[in-house]
């Protein structure tokens, strides 16, 4: 039996599939990986999920993780907060390749098993993982299979655990106290979550905090595959026990270790957003009936399911989407007052027409994760 064993234990934190790392020498390195693994498994039970099946790990079916970053675990926050970056991973064996789409957290939709219509993001605040699993899986008509979350603190110490990660910043800021350069530069942890929040000071404002969030994303998982060192993969285990939370089992990371580890070579990127639109003195992003069937047909494609030519119907909350909650993006926006005319016989959004809580009305002015 060989001295030297490399095992991946996870696929890295707010990153391609989950947030972990872990290099094992021998027995006593396996052990503190399963426990420390151990510690972040948080099982859920899930009511509303339009999807039944799981895809088959052992059997290296493509299969489907929801990310979230938690805008708590550092600055002071300890309440539930929100899950301000959402993106939606697909890993493809066969095609040895995987994906990363981001959701603006803004994104009107469904919260499903709440009966309402609002920000994306708010599902989590509202319901949690569960909430937010179902919400995004009815906004994109596909299985999610596993969730990873981790809090501010957690990708601070994940940066500093890789040993930081080299961006070329294209903006000049201060975010809280923290001075990120212009240029090429090496963040640690302190200046890697500054990068990754900044947000107001982007002319691209969250568009662009999205952009840079996979761009660590990406950084990360590319150094993790590179480590070599058990002293960094128990910074990695470290960094990621006390701040990460994920359905995902032992055996299923053990599985991905030794099975997916070719798509992780090759990640795609793409980003989900829609037209801003105020509604009742709130921002939101409104998706187009075209743009959402795209997404949609894309994510499909790569899950090696059937695609679809029209959206699903249904009754609202469940299977179908509510009135209004797309627009008709084939027709022209009325330059007068913002709204679209939609032909396809679904109302047009407007000022009060869906039923939205308005949680947190002062969110945009908030330096949020």
């Amino acid at each position: 039996m060989r001295l030297y064993q490399k095992i991946i234990l996870g696929i890295v934190g707010i990153i391609t599939v989950a947030v972990l790392g872990a290099t094992a020498y021998g027995i006593k390195m396996y052990h503190d990986a399963n426990s420390s693994f151990n510690a972040i498994v948080e099982k859920i039970d899930r009511k509303n999920s339009r999807h039944v099946s799981k895809a088959n790990i052992d059997n290296n079916e493509p299969f489907s993780i929801l990310l979230m970053g938690i805008d708590t675990g550092a600055l002071g926050r300890t309440e539930q907060g929100r899950s301000d970056s959402m993106m939606v991973v697909t890993v493809n064996p066969a095609k040895k390749r995987s994906t990363i789409v981001s959701l603006d957290r803004d994104i009107y939709t469904q919260i499903v098993g709440y009966g309402t219509m609002d920000k994306l993001n708010h599902a989590y605040a509202f319901g949690g993982v569960e909430m937010a699993m179902d919400s995004v899986e009815n906004l994109l008509d596909i299985p999610l299979d596993h969730y990873v979350s981790i809090n501010m603190q957690g990708l601070r110490d994940l940066i500093d655990a890789v040993g930081g990660i080299t961006v070329n910043n294209k903006i000049d800021f201060t975010l809280e106290g923290v001075h990120v350069p212009k240029g090429e530069i090496k963040l640690n942890g302190k200046t890697g979550l500054a990068y990754a929040r900044m947000r107001k000071q982007d002319p691209e404002g969250d568009i662009g905090r999205q952009k840079r969030q996979r761009e660590v994303i990406t950084k990360i998982v590319n150094k993790v595959m590179s480590l070599d060192s058990v002293a960094n993969y128990q910074k990695i285990l470290k960094a990621v026990e006390k701040n990460t939370k994920t359905d995902l089992s032992w055996d299923d990371m053990l599985d991905i270790a030794n099975n997916y580890i070719p798509a992780f070579k090759k990640i795609e990127q793409d980003q989900l957003e829609g037209e801003g639109q105020m509604m009742n003195g709130i921002y939101y992003q409104m998706l187009g009936l075209n743009q959402i069937l795209t997404m949609q047909n894309k994510l499909k494609t790569e899950l090696s399911l059937p695609t679809s030519e029209t959206l699903p119907t249904g009754d609202e909350y469940t299977s179908g989407y509510a009135q209004g909650q797309f627009y008709d993006d084939t027709t022209q926006t009325s330059e007068a007052d913002g709204s679209v005319q939609n032909v396809t016989g679904t109302d047009a959004y407007d000022d009060g027409s869906q039923n939205s809580t308005g949680y947190d009305q002062n969110y945009e002015e908030q330096a949020a994760y």
